[in-house]
């Protein structure tokens, strides 16, 4: 199931979904049918406004900025025992380089967010997830923490989940550890909304602390790159968020190794 909806999540995606268009429009104009041949001419174009909308300064940041906006930067001073809990993200194995040379620029931001919420309480515990994504032998956790070490975390306030596949696993995990106690959740300013729906919906009292924003403004004829991302992101999450309402919370495994 995990891999099924990667796979489907992915034909909604601006390039990929563009790239299928693409490759109808180009079956159906091999056709000899004048119908075919119209709908060919549709689906090329459809195809092209996906890239063209997607890449286009305007439509990129109403997508972003409507995710963004809904949790504010987290300066809260922690008075109790806090639990800082960062999601996981990606990272490369490459001989020679740190762990925080690793990681890729969203890791490092979370990470980042991470270590300044823990500056903002006392004796906190720092949760890093994340598996190892079925390609590198090492978990992403465990080069979370060493990434997390290098920049002066003590290492006995580090607890690592190294199976937890996506975020639902990721929540059932931290529900295991601490239960109902109140923690500082950090992720992407975009993947946000989804995640706390995810951790209240299990019982947890998350505490939003988004970093990572990523929704700008340009001139509205410039079509970039960088601005195509940030809406294949959002997409994203968009299509997260709808996979939740009408699956709701599936009973899946807890993860065996947390630590």
């Amino acid at each position: 199931m995990f891999w099924l909806k990667k796979v489907l999540s992915q034909l909604v995606m601006p390039i990929p979904l563009t790239v299928l268009l693409l490759l109808i429009a180009w079956l159906l104009w091999r056709s000899q049918r004048q119908s075919l041949l119209s709908l060919g001419k549709v689906t090329l174009v459809l195809a092209t406004s996906v890239l063209l909308l997607c890449s286009q300064s305007q439509v990129s940041y109403w997508l972003t900025d409507s995710l963004e906006s809904r949790y504010a930067a987290n300066n809260q001073v922690m008075t109790e025992a806090c639990v800082v809990m960062v999601l996981g993200s990606g990272n490369i194995e490459k001989p020679g380089l740190t762990a925080v040379q690793q990681l890729s620029a969203t890791a490092l931001a979370r990470l980042s967010e991470g270590l300044r919420q823990l500056s903002l309480g006392q004796d906190c515990t720092l949760v890093v997830s994340g598996y190892s994504g079925g390609q590198q032998p090492t978990p992403h956790a465990s080069i979370m923490a060493k990434a997390a070490i290098e920049l002066g975390v003590n290492p006995a306030r580090i607890v690592k989940f190294g199976q937890p596949k996506d975020t639902i696993e990721e929540a059932y995990a931290l529900q295991q550890l601490i239960g109902q106690q109140p923690f500082k959740l950090v992720t992407s300013a975009t993947h946000m909304p989804r995640a706390m729906a995810i951790f209240t919906q299990l019982g947890l009292q998350p505490q939003a602390a988004p970093t990572d924003f990523i929704a700008s403004q340009s001139f509205w004829w410039r079509l970039d790159a960088d601005q195509l991302l940030a809406s294949q992101r959002s997409i994203h999450e968009y299509v997260g968020m709808l996979w939740l309402q009408i699956k709701g919370l599936s009973a899946l495994p807890i993860p065996k190794e947390t630590k």
